[in-house]
């Protein structure tokens, strides 16, 4: 096991992000943020947090998405797929989207969640922001807007991202 983020460096990386966003995004006026269940709810909360922080208190629509009807293999799991809650209390027609997850990997998840979108409107534009790419390992032509870090991995690897709020520590390591 690698220690790739312990919890200081992590709280590091929010901020930039968050901070990322907010030169990007200004005023938040025509732009939502969607966390991907279930693990990208983590980040995106502590993201619209230090949004929160940063902006004075502004209120950014923030919500979240379930896909997992949306993925490619829903039907070729040995367990019954159990989904998780989508909130989006807030129209994404014509507004900029962005989609937070904790680790992008094959692009799949991502794939998933932009289909999914389409049930909820047409976004004007759709950002990705992710804590961890592990850009060597992509099987779909989707890159994010947002890096937290990028990392080499080869297959048999994994990276596991910890949360204080559900795991009891702030780390991401990478598992061999």
């Amino acid at each position: 096991m690698k220690t790739l983020l312990d919890h200081n460096q992590l709280n590091i990386t929010l901020q930039r992000l968050a901070h990322q966003l907010v030169e990007n995004h200004l005023d938040f006026h025509d732009t939502v943020i969607i966390g991907l269940q279930p693990r990208g709810i983590w980040l995106s909360n502590r993201i619209a947090k230090i949004l929160k922080d940063i902006t004075g208190g502004k209120t950014i629509d923030y919500g979240k998405l379930d896909i997992t009807f949306y993925r490619d293999d829903v039907h070729q799991a040995a367990n019954l797929q159990v989904p998780s809650q989508t909130d989006i209390p807030f129209s994404i027609e014509n507004r900029s989207v962005i989609l937070v997850d904790d680790v992008l990997h094959t692009g799949r998840t991502i794939r998933a969640a932009m289909d999914a979108l389409l049930d909820f409107g047409r976004p004007k534009q759709v950002e990705l922001l992710v804590l961890i790419d592990r850009h060597y390992s992509r099987e779909l032509p989707i890159q994010p807007d947002y890096i937290g870090q990028s990392v080499d991995t080869i297959i048999t690897q994994k990276v596991k991202v910890f949360w204080q709020e559900k795991d009891e520590k702030d780390e991401v390591v990478l598992l061999d």
